[in-house]
């Protein structure tokens, strides 16, 4: 038996899909990391206000939360997972890119919303792809989906830290597209043909379902309250993770005054510390469940991110951005697994797009609520608020199921 069947239960042959969407996620994350790492920038060329910056991200998340209302139906009724993919990265891709010549608020906005549509419209055919494919590995398969994500938030800041400072700001997200065209033609070409073939081998080959068939699937996933709850506390913990990728380079360049590599290695510390707990975390929650391995992750964030407002070293820092990866990251695959573990089959779309709608539509507010707490009481204070959202996740994680276990795969 292979290292690799023996750590996640699948041979090597069936984790090529896996790896391969797991990049595509990654892209979205470049467009949105590339966003963040340059809007100290771009707000300051542009002569915006932190409430002005709050806005522009309350603007992507608020179009991620419109975006969920068709993204999710789509999916699940036209079955074009493989397509819906390749068009949100594409489309993210050439908004970043619209950045280099946006003369100011009203510009940024615009393109602003089409990243938040595309990144939304992304996650449901994916998750739904990966849980649908490897159902007694799904917390396995996700939390390499998520691995991705946090790729492309690593390597993304990093890498447009170093244009940052040799290009400006302008040519950074022209320049920083370039991966994400490329994953994109690899999962329309390479993903598609591996599509194309489990499909001949199956006696029905019917993809999606029936607009009534949806709706009345629907019924049942809305009448869920443990679907309901777990929406709720995973938007609780998506506030917290989009505050603190907005505020984490204003607080590094305004406050600690470091410069945009230092910046880029801060956040990248933070995305290294989730690759390595992602996998971990998702393989753990296939054998013991999935609410003893949110509840660690969400502890130990809650103590961390307060913890960061009291380091005055930049070394120690980084370290604490590493922990705090570590533990918030592992989270977000998991949570991910447990909403496909409490939903019908043929419907992941849907209940991926209702919980990525809870996270977007509260996150819109973190925000402009945000700006205006920096503007008034520091930008410190806006740690504290973020502590207090992960307080709010840990009760509501304790009043759910533990979620079912996942059996091995006969693979």
């Amino acid at each position: 038996m292979s290292l690799a069947k023996k750590f996640t239960g699948l041979g090597w042959h069936a984790n090529l899909p896996i790896m391969i969407v797991g990049l595509g996620h990654g892209g979205t994350h470049w467009v949105a990391a590339t966003f963040y790492l340059v809007l100290p920038a771009m707000s300051s060329a542009l002569g915006l206000s932190y409430t002005q910056v709050g806005l522009l991200v309350s603007i992507l998340h608020g179009s991620s939360f419109a975006a969920n209302f068709i993204s999710g139906p789509l999916t699940d009724i036209t079955g074009r997972h493989i397509l819906l993919q390749t068009c949100a990265l594409l489309a993210g891709a050439a908004a970043l890119a619209g950045f280099a010549i946006a003369p100011g608020f009203w510009a940024l906005a615009g393109l602003i919303v089409v990243i938040g549509v595309t990144n939304n419209l992304w996650h449901p055919p994916a998750i739904s792809f990966l849980s649908t494919a490897f159902p007694a590995n799904r917390g396995y398969a996700l939390s390499i989906h998520a691995l991705g994500a946090n790729l492309g938030d690593a390597i993304a800041p990093l890498t447009a830290g170093i244009l940052l400072t040799a290009s400006g700001w302008r040519l950074t997200t022209i320049l920083n597209i370039v991966p994400v065209v490329v994953i994109a033609l690899l999962i329309a070409v390479v993903l598609s043909r591996i599509d194309r073939r489990e499909q001949a081998t199956k006696l029905d080959t019917k993809r999606g379902m029936t607009a009534i068939d949806y709706l009345n699937g629907m019924r049942l996933v809305i009448a869920n309250a443990a679907v309901l709850k777990l929406c709720l506390m995973s938007a609780f913990r998506s506030t917290m993770q989009g505050g603190l990728l907005m505020f984490l380079p204003l607080y590094l360049a305004n406050v600690m005054a470091v410069s945009p590599v230092m910046m880029g290695l801060t956040l990248a510390a933070m995305q290294v510390g989730g690759m390595i707990a992602s996998p971990v975390a998702g393989v753990w929650s296939d054998r013991v469940g999935r609410r003893p391995v949110v509840l660690a992750g969400l502890t130990v964030s809650t103590l961390t991110v307060a913890a960061l407002t009291l380091i005055g070293s930049d070394v120690v820092f980084i370290a604490g951005v590493a922990v705090l990866g570590f533990a918030l990251y592992a989270v977000r695959p998991v949570v991910h697994s447990w909403m496909m573990d409490l939903t019908p089959p043929g419907l992941g779309g849907s209940a991926t797009s209702l919980m990525f709608g809870a996270q977007a539509g509260l996150s819109t507010l973190m925000p402009v609520a945000g700006g205006l707490i920096a503007d008034h009481y520091g930008l410190i204070s806006v740690f504290y608020a973020l502590a207090g959202s992960m307080l709010i996740t840990n009760l509501l994680v304790l009043t759910l199921p533990r979620g079912e276990v996942a059996q091995p795969a006969p693979h």
